[in-house]
């Protein structure tokens, strides 16, 4: 995403006083969206994002953002996988996160991803209006996050081609044990191939309807262009015979210039820990960059589940521009 300098100011008269940058950015959506229960509509979106970002003399870097998203009427038909939370970082609406930073290690405070959800990757490639390539069988990954109040505090270590994460999210009345989180990825070359490895973990008290999820993710990227991912995870309740609730996911892309196609299928079992409930889907996109911020972008998602017996069948699409400042 293009950064627009909002405003730069530079303090230097005397020793100590930091340097820092205020910039903005942003996004926009136009198109039309519907499928099953849905009416053919328009769909309109923006999202705007301040960064705020410096560095003090002694080399330790700091920053903050603020999302401030909000949608023009109420165009939006989203869908969400069976796990709780189960949407994308980047549909947040006023995300808020602070962070500071010496050498390869990071603090984040605020409404961030914890250790299981840093160190995992997705398995989707793309984007689409209102994420309609998402599905009743897309994970994102958010384990236990947002168990209490979202507020999320994260340490980062990085080292050679290796990211460490250790996060905690507490319950402000003080009633229950924190989520904590640890989480590890690898990102390097492996026999001339681009690999990404992710491993996560969180638990919490056992009072809370969940109290442990862990998983695995791996990636690649391709010579010639492929991108393929993979993730399991499982997430243990706690009510009496309840069963484990298990994910997987694969997603495979292809990129040749300015077009990217890629599908994606995912399947939760045991939802919410119900022996034999299942929700699946698969997703399907097209993204045509148009150059200087501004794509064409299709998404198709199709979603199935049997919910306590009941079966359900849904399916969305989107067509439009997505434009970025």
């Amino acid at each position: 995403m293009k950064s627009i300098l909002f405003a730069t100011t530079a303090l230097v008269a005397t020793a100590g006083i930091a340097a820092a940058d205020v910039n903005l950015t942003g996004s926009a959506e136009m198109g039309i969206m519907g499928g099953d229960g849905i009416a053919d509509q328009f769909h309109t979106d923006i999202d705007v994002t301040f960064g705020m970002s410096g560095e003090a003399d002694n080399g330790l870097s700091f920053g903050a953002s603020v999302d401030l998203d909000e949608e023009i009427g109420d165009n939006n038909a989203t869908t969400g996988g069976a796990e709780s939370g189960a949407t994308r970082d980047d549909t947040a609406h006023g995300g808020a996160t602070m962070f500071v930073a010496y050498g390869g290690a990071k603090l984040t405070m605020g409404d961030t991803d914890g250790a299981f959800d840093a160190a995992m990757n997705e398995a989707i490639i793309g984007d689409s209006l209102g994420d309609n390539h998402e599905h009743g069988g897309y994970n994102g990954n958010s384990g236990l996050d947002g168990m209490y109040d979202g507020q999320i505090a994260r340490f980062d270590y990085s080292f050679d081609a290796f990211t460490g994460y250790l996060s905690a999210e507490v319950d402000d009345s003080g009633n229950n044990d924190p989520v904590w989180g640890l989480g590890v990825k690898y990102s390097g070359e492996l026999a001339g191939l681009t690999l990404g490895v992710g491993l996560g973990y969180q638990t919490t008290d056992e009072d809370n309807p969940a109290d442990e999820v862990w998983g695995i993710s791996l990636d690649t990227t391709f010579a010639n262009g492929i991108v393929a991912i993979a993730n399991y995870s499982s997430m243990n309740f706690t009510a009496p015979g309840a069963k484990d609730m298990e994910h997987w996911g694969v997603a495979f892309g292809y990129t040749m210039n300015a077009l990217t196609v890629a599908v994606n299928y995912g399947e939760f079992d045991n939802v919410a820990g119900v022996d034999g409930d299942t929700s699946k889907g698969w997703g399907l996109i097209a993204n045509y960059d148009l150059g200087g911020g501004i794509e064409a972008q299709f998404g198709y998602g199709d979603s199935e589940a049997e919910i306590g017996g009941v079966d359900f069948d849904a399916d969305t699409y989107s067509l439009g521009l997505a434009m970025s400042f």
